[in-house]
């Protein structure tokens, strides 16, 4: 026969053992996986002019994700941007940006990540983002400066493809 102590100790291990189980199961069920494309139509900046066209694949990679991105701008140049980061508001190296060297990430709950633009040190950006409950749209709220220092204000949404 089991003490009431021995039930309690059975029951937190239980519950402990649940809920990293359900830590792990949403983190390999993470929405924000996968390719993604952007629907321009859709999407605003403010200022423009929009790009043509924007892919961007998210992976897992250990207990963050690799982001790369391949973007065809409004005169039609190519440009790519890619790091792997945590959710843990630590800086990691940005590759491919002009604006910024160094990219942190905080997951804000299980649909909504914000992500934090820096160069040497400053914040430069902040995207917020949000996948749909149907993991069908990924919208990107960003907030930023141009290099005069003039207010930017993006909304990107993106479709899978």
């Amino acid at each position: 026969m089991k003490t009431i102590t021995q039930k309690l100790l059975y029951g937190i291990a239980a519950a402990a053992l649940a809920l990293s189980m359900t830590n792990v199961s949403a983190e390999a069920k993470d929405k924000r996986l996968g390719d993604w494309k952007l629907n321009v139509a859709k999407s605003k900046f403010s200022p423009g002019p929009a790009p043509k066209s924007l892919d961007l694949k998210i992976e897992a990679a250990g207990k963050g994700v690799n982001v790369t991105t391949s973007t065809v701008g409004a005169d039609g140049a190519t440009s790519g941007q890619e790091y792997t980061a945590n959710y843990d508001g630590k800086d990691n190296p940005l590759k491919g940006s002009a604006m910024a060297d160094t990219v942190s990430m905080k997951r804000i709950n299980a649909t909504t990540v914000v992500r934090t633009d820096k160069k040497d040190g400053k914040v430069i950006s902040t995207l917020r983002s949000v996948v749909s409950k149907d993991g069908k749209t990924y919208t990107v709220d960003v907030k930023s400066k141009t290099p005069k220092g003039e207010p930017v204000h993006n909304v990107l949404v993106f479709e899978r493809p």
